[in-house]
């Protein structure tokens, strides 16, 4: 049996970003691995403004109930919360999936490479039980969208860089950054923050910051950071960062953002301070499941405003992204929920 799936997606070769509202036939005889899932709420990202001239459907923060469990399902039910949309499938059984790093996976499945029909911001969304996360009893599905990317992306950065005892720097207070400070507050980490502006000290410090500096004056911190999680969408000034006496000699440089330009370092304190610069992805399966226990037991929760799941809806949301003015998730939800 098929069903028609109302789906949001971009146009293909609109560099401006429109988007337009279609139908898409979807199969309700499921896999046996396979859940149907009636969205409820849907989180904009930015990946998803990028992914829009593609014309893909948008969507990779989204959470709903689910209405219909294939054959073989044991670990999922009808009725239940369940939330997912970026990372859907691997093969399995590679170096990557059989010591839980899924998301590295040669034959993954994520959002924007694959099944370019499928995503959250739609009516009905059909996961792989094991890439189909349950959402805990006391976390809203509301608090709970966001955290399907931007969570579980923080969150693997943060515990997969800093060990205890740590200083953790968070550049930036968007989207990420305002997760990510929670994250490593609640983690017990001293957290760093550095921003562009003075008027989010105040801000940053409700969600858990230690100390403040701005982006500008980095050079005014007592003590270098261990670990600099770069959340913002626009890198700093390198020459600034890469500095003994602001990042400590050996710490990690994490990004989370791609910015479409080439990425230059100061070689001379690359090499010489020893410094590791990487990128680090949403995370695997168990280190979600993982986040959402935490986040659910701490109380970690994104600052969101809500939106219409309707074509005004999106298109508000995304104007209010676009605009930078976004605090700091727009969540989509639908009538009703």
């Amino acid at each position: 049996m098929t069903i028609s799936n109302a789906v949001y997606r971009g146009v293909a070769g609109d560099a401006a970003g429109a988007v337009v509202k279609s139908s898409v036939n979807i199969s309700t005889d499921l896999g046996p691995k396979e859940v149907l899932i009636k969205i409820t709420h849907s989180s904009l990202c930015y990946t998803d403004i990028h992914m829009m001239p593609f014309g893909v459907t948008l969507g990779h923060e989204g959470v709903g109930i689910i209405e219909k469990v294939g054959s073989e399902v044991t670990t999922l039910k009808i009725g239940d919360r369940a939330g997912g949309g970026y990372l859907r499938n691997s093969c399995g059984h590679c170096n990557y999936c059989t010591k839980g790093k899924d998301i590295y996976c040669y034959e993954r499945n994520i959002f924007g490479e694959n099944d370019t029909d499928a995503g959250t911001f739609a009516e009905y969304y059909i996961g792989v039980e094991s890439y189909v996360h349950k959402i805990p009893d006391n976390l809203p599905s509301e608090y709970a969208a966001p955290l399907q990317c931007a969570g579980s992306t923080v969150y693997n950065a943060i515990t997969s860089s800093a060990k205890t005892g740590d200083r953790v720097g968070i550049l930036g207070i968007g989207g990420l950054g305002h997760l990510a400070i929670q994250f490593s507050a609640k983690l017990g980490f001293d957290t760093i923050v550095f921003s562009t502006t003075s008027e989010k000290e105040a801000e940053a410090k409700s969600f858990g910051a230690s100390e403040f500096y701005l982006l500008s004056e980095p050079e005014k911190i007592t003590k270098p950071v261990d670990v600099l999680i770069v959340t913002a969408g626009k890198y700093p000034d390198w020459t600034k960062f890469m500095n003994k006496n602001i990042l400590a000699r050996g710490g990690d440089i994490v990004a989370l953002s791609a910015p479409i330009m080439p990425i230059e370092l100061p070689s001379f304190p690359f090499f010489f301070e020893t410094y590791n610069f990487k990128s680090s992805l949403v995370a695997s399966r168990g280190i979600h499941e993982d986040m959402l226990n935490f986040a659910a037991r701490t109380g970690v929760r994104p600052v969101i405003e809500k939106f219409e799941f309707t074509q005004k809806g999106f298109e508000e949301a995304v104007g209010k992204m676009k605009s930078g003015r976004m605090r700091y998730r727009g969540v989509l939800v639908a009538a009703g929920a």
